[in-house]
This record gives C-alpha cells, structure tokens and sequence, in this order.
C-alpha cells in the first residue's frame, strides 16, 4: 500500500489461510464421499441378496469397485493426518427391496448417491490430483448407474449430468 504497510489479501497468512479453507473444504467434500462409499458396499449387499444368483456378477463388480474406492480414500485422508469418517453400522433403505427390479433401482440410488458427492468433492478441490480421483470416480459410478438404469426399466438410461439434480 501507498502508506508502506502490506495489505491484508496479499500477506502470507492471508494466503495460507486461504489454503488451508480450500484444503479443509476439499478433506470435507472427501470424508462425504467416503461416507456414500460405505454407504454403497453396505447396500451393494442388500442388492446382491435381491437378486438371483446368475446375475451376482455386476454386484460383485460394484462392491469390489467401492472396496477399492474406500482403501485410496481412507489412504488419501490418512496421508493428510485426517481421521477418515468411520462406516455406519447400519443404513436406511430408501424403499423396500423386494425384488430384481428393486435392487435394481437401489443401485441406481446408491451410484446417483456416489455421483453427488463426486460432484461435491468436484467443486471442492484444491489439489489436481483429488480433481483427477473424482472425474474418474464419478464416470465410472455413472457407467455402473447406465447398466443398473436398464435393469430397472429406467428410461433413458443415461444422465446429461451425472451427480447433479434432475431438472
């Protein structure tokens, strides 16, 4: 500034506090997507057990997916010295599962769920590298959402935006 003294914006705190609100806001964004994480293998289970046991494979697939899924974010949060948001011990389902079609569309929940905190952590991130982990998380919660949309006899299949609301 013109009188010799630095200007607030401008100063290293400023700057530092500035990071550290991105990075706190992007840790959060993650736990939330580690949260959908746990709350997908859990109902990947209720789904598994809906369906007959020739059509198991995807759900298998799914789970091993979301498995893997939880191990990167558990070790990214653990690296940042951040406690990773422990699992529920039980979840709500949103409707009752009674039949293929049902697990069907209870993956449809679960993957539209994922896509969401994708999107979240998405407009969060600070980093390039969590920027990178979550273009391909949410492509490929939105490839599993296409197959499961088919089985559920939902039309279309596919989503103009996934993670974000339908208009």
């Amino acid at each position: 500034m013109a009188d010799g003294t630095s200007s607030p914006a401008s100063s290293p705190t400023a700057a530092e506090d500035r990071a550290a609100g991105g990075r706190a806001a992007e840790e959060a964004a993650l736990q939330d997507a580690l949260a959908a994480v746990h709350a997908a293998i859990w109902g990947y289970g209720v789904v598994g057990a809906a369906l007959p046991p020739e059509s198991r494979d995807a759900v298998v697939a799914c789970e091993l997916a979301y498995l893997d899924l939880r191990d990167q974010l558990v070790a990214l949060l653990s690296a940042r010295r951040v406690e990773p948001v422990a699992d529920e011990p039980g979840h709500t389902l949103p409707f009752p599962v009674l039949s293929p079609v049902d697990a069907a569309a209870l993956a449809v929940v679960l993957e539209e769920g994922a896509s969401g905190t994708w999107t979240w952590v998405l407009d969060q991130a600070s980093e390039r590298s969590t920027r990178v982990l979550a273009v391909a998380a949410l492509s490929a919660a939105e490839l599993r959402a296409v197959d499961w949309r088919a089985r559920a006899g939902r039309t279309p299949p596919t989503s103009a935006f996934p993670g974000l609301p339908q208009a």
